[in-house]
């Protein structure tokens, strides 16, 4: 057990190191004054308006395909439930103070299901990281449009009192999952030129990689002196880092899903472990909101992560 739990916690930990030295680079850039405040401001724009629209689109048409796998509407499912259940497990943890800590509640709930995720998925499973790929990719079909939608509406509230407004969830990546999943369900793929969808592909590869940098120079303006409150910290890292493994370790190994499919078993802790997304900074960045409040806990929980996901995958391997 000791030597499944050491090779589990190893191959996460390489995993999660490469995507933190990126972080960590674009932190210290932010640091010296390399970087401004004005140029993170507009690389978050762009991820928003150009590159993540660009990579949901482009990814849907091409790799996208219902009749070679006949269930993979679950996995949208899936992906949209997972975090469904984090809103409400953050949203009672939170229910004292609910409109004060509503971005709090994003925070809790919403995971890096793909820059974080696909990192680790080409590190751990190298030699089954196509499907581990597609399997991710359905699952951020049902779980892009949350984020973008209620997710945006939280993480950008602050704590002043905030209207409600469908205007508001309305973002170019939710607009462009929902019109390419439209596209490939119709069979109209075959309309749109080899040639436009590989060059709007082009412009999404460079999604996660800035995106990822976004986040680190983000949190690179985090103050060391603002932290977070500590009741605060505590309550995320609950709901985040023990509430949603726990759950969903629980789920996984009633059904006996490790044994019947390893791969997607491994998948779903995987999720249910990772850090907050990318996609929450950018959007307080691009929309407004406590970007002091919500970076500090992301820079918080992303260095939990470090520890946290690693041993909960390698504690289900263990089960399993």
């Amino acid at each position: 057990m000791n030597s499944i739990f050491l090779s589990g916690f190893i191959s996460m930990s390489e995993a999660l190191a490469r995507v933190f030295i990126i972080i960590i680079a674009a932190g210290l850039l932010v640091r010296k004054k390399i970087i401004t405040q004005e140029q993170i401001t507009a690389l978050s724009k762009v991820t928003v308006i150009v590159l993540l629209p660009s990579l949901v689109f482009s990814n849907t048409l091409l790799h996208f395909n219902p009749d070679t796998l006949p269930y993979w509407w679950t996995l949208p499912i899936f992906g949209f439930l997972m975090s469904s259940v984090g809103v409400l497990f953050a949203s009672g943890v939170f229910f004292i103070d609910f409109k004060k800590q509503r971005n709090l509640i994003a925070v809790s709930s919403m995971q890096n299901a793909g820059y974080l995720v696909l990192p680790i998925g080409q590190v751990v499973y190298p030699e089954h990281f196509t499907e581990f790929a597609l399997i991710t990719f359905l699952f951020i079909l049902g779980y892009n449009p949350l984020l973008w939608t209620l997710g945006k509406y939280f993480v950008t509230s602050d704590d002043k009192k905030v209207d409600f407004s469908y205007k508001t969830l309305i973002t170019p990546p939710a607009v462009a999952n929902i019109i390419s999943l439209i596209i490939v369900l119709l069979d109209w793929q075959k309309f749109f030129p080899s040639v436009f969808v590989k060059s709007v592909d082009l412009v999404g590869q460079a999604a996660v990689p800035i995106a990822t940098f976004v986040l680190g120079a983000t949190l690179g303006t985090v103050s060391l002196r603002r932290f977070p409150k500590l009741i605060n910290i505590v309550r995320v890292i609950f709901v985040k880092y023990l509430m949603l493994p726990v759950f969903a370790i629980f789920l996984l190994y009633y059904f006996k899903i490790g044994e019947t499919h390893p791969l997607l078993a491994d998948f779903f802790v995987i999720q249910a472990a990772a850090a907050p997304a990318t996609g929450l900074i950018i959007q307080v960045r691009a929309y407004g909101g406590n970007v002091q409040k919500v970076a500090g806990m992301m820079f918080v929980t992303y260095i939990v992560c470090l520890i946290a996901l690693p041993v909960w995958i390698a504690l289900w391997h263990t089960l399993i």
